[in-house]
């Protein structure tokens, strides 16, 4: 018996190192086939957004990849991506969650798991690696302080419902940001993709009462004083804050009753001219130096519980404890419809009652 669990385990051992052996020759191999290729050209994936430009400058660093972007809005990426299938001139792209299922139903994007593909949440990925989220998003609240006339700061959507503070959630026509606003509230208070009323007449009431802005909350509104209370991705709001002359003045949080979490993905451009430099590119996205450069820019790596942030980019990220009810989108698809209706909602249920 000894003998054969000897056996056993000498043959899972072997297996184990031919794997491991076996993708690092895989890697190797991506790698060179990178450097052939020798660049890499991006839609979405702009230098100010989550410290893109430390990627792009550690990828030509150690891989000689020369880099250009295009910033668009992801249906843009998608429609390009198709659009120039004979002759692309992207090769990846970074998206909003909802448009990872998109691009695959479209068939304009490749597979590529990284080496990390384990330590991504089933929630965050495509299971055939098509998409995955690299960062993620949880809408929170950003306020001034000195704006809120001795009002004490919301911690919550009930503090809010009930407050006397004005709130800038955005255009919920045009912006993902806002309408996950208005689903993270639906949620905090007992809706979910399918009913997101209990929100509507949240807003409603506050539009009722004068506090709802038509601001959208930017660094470029904020810095002129024009929000009290804004809605929006934990990553903005601690990028505007950190740009603020008086940073002090800004609290961000994470509303204590429930909000919602998305992400970003990349998709790889089916008809890429350089496919393996994409594929490289994401490989990269998802390691630690990777994911470090994302929390950097003060978005939350997918992969926050397995890695070890400097002391000084953790710093900037929000306490893990804030993080305890947020909930992922579970139903891609009727979120999805809902979306698609939610601007003529918010016009006749919601800005109609603006005084």
């Amino acid at each position: 018996m000894k003998q054969l669990f000897l056996a056993s385990l000498l043959g899972s051992t072997i297996a184990l190192c031919t794997a491991a052996m076996a993708a690092d020759s895989d890697l190797k191999t991506l790698e060179a086939a990178a450097k052939a290729e020798g660049a890499i050209n991006s839609v979405g994936m702009p230098d100010d957004w989550a410290n893109w430009k430390g990627t792009w400058e550690d990828l030509a660093k150690t891989y000689g990849l020369k880099h250009i972007d295009t910033d668009m809005s992801s249906a843009q990426e998608i429609a390009k991506f198709a659009a120039e299938k004979d002759n692309a001139s992207a090769d990846i792209g970074d998206v909003g969650a909802a448009f990872g299922p998109i691009a695959v139903k479209q068939g304009v994007a490749q597979p590529y798991k990284p080496s990390t593909w384990a330590q991504v949440p089933d929630w965050a990925k495509d299971k055939d690696g098509n998409w995955a989220l690299a960062y993620t998003g949880t809408i929170a609240f950003i306020i001034n302080k000195k704006l809120l006339h001795g009002s004490e700061a919301p911690k919550s959507w009930a503090d809010l419902e009930k407050g006397k503070y004005k709130v800038s959630i955005g255009d919920v026509s045009t912006a993902a940001q806002a309408a996950n606003g208005v689903l993270a509230a639906a949620i905090a208070k007992g809706g979910d993709e399918k009913n997101i009323q209990p929100a509507l007449l949240m807003f409603a009431e506050i539009a009722k009462q004068g506090r709802l802005s038509l601001a959208n909350p930017t660094i470029a509104t904020m810095e002129k004083g024009e929000v009290e209370v804004g809605v929006v991705w934990d990553f903005n709001g601690l990028s505007y804050r950190n740009k603020m002359v008086n940073k002090d003045d800004y609290i961000v949080l994470i509303p204590s009753d429930g909000s919602v979490i998305s992400g970003y993905t990349t998709i790889i451009n089916k008809y890429a001219k350089h496919p393996n430099a994409a594929k490289l590119t994401r490989e990269y996205i998802f390691s630690d130096a990777g994911q470090t450069n994302l929390a950097r820019g003060n978005a939350r790596p997918i992969r926050a519980e397995h890695l070890t942030l400097p002391a000084d980019v953790q710093a900037n990220l929000l306490p893990n404890e804030q993080y305890k009810h947020v909930t992922p989108i579970k139903d891609a698809d009727a979120w999805e419809k809902t979306s698609k209706g939610l601007p003529q909602k918010w016009q006749e249920e919601v800005i109609i009652n603006m005084q």
